[in-house]
């Protein structure tokens, strides 16, 4: 069985390469829109289960891999920016505090589809105005949810992390690997 990849996140692909598992990359066509009052871990399962699908669907002999990650501070969902106002105000509120940053994956195929949620707490340290504005200059928080990358320039905000740091980079690869397990796909064979 192939197995597939459902994003054209490069950071995703880098972190599938980890497995050394041979996979390809197909992404559908998916609305990415979600009912707030749903809890983030649900949101994150329900938009990896639509990425995921739309792809198995189209190659129902593979085993797709769906994924989405979130940011959460004090109840709100912080996507990706919508631009530069909007990545300033997701940093101004990161500030200084915690948040979850919470990545859903679903893994489709023939007999049935698993999906799981990993949540990582991120401290940032407290930022000045100037140290925003010139991140969001860089443009790598554009792209991203909550306006930032932690495994770029991003990570310099990054007082601890609580969880998975590759959670919160776009793909729990210790807990795929025993979920693609179930699917006749291993590591270390």
């Amino acid at each position: 069985m192939q197995l597939v990849l459902a994003s054209s996140s490069p950071r995703r692909k880098q972190l599938l390469r980890m497995l050394g598992l041979p996979f390809d990359i197909l992404v559908g066509d998916v609305d990415e829109s979600f009912d707030a009052a749903l809890s983030p871990s649900e949101i994150v399962k329900q938009l990896a289960h639509k990425k995921a699908n739309a792809v198995w669907q189209q190659k129902k002999d593979a085993c797709v891999i769906g994924a989405d990650t979130i940011v959460v501070s004090e109840g709100e969902v912080l996507g990706k920016p919508t631009g530069e106002q909007d990545a300033f105000r997701m940093l101004k509120r990161l500030s200084g505090t915690t948040h979850e940053v919470w990545t859903g994956v679903a893994i489709c195929a023939e007999k049935e589809c698993v999906t799981f949620a990993e949540k990582t707490d991120v401290t940032f340290w407290p930022l000045t105005d100037e140290d925003i504005w010139a991140y969001i200059a860089t443009k790598e928080p554009l792209d991203k949810a909550g306006a930032y990358g932690i495994q770029e320039r991003g990570a310099l905000f990054v007082k601890k992390i609580d969880g998975d740091y590759f959670s919160v980079v776009g793909l729990p690869i210790a807990r795929l690997a025993r979920e693609l397990k179930k699917f006749g796909f291993y590591p270390f064979r």
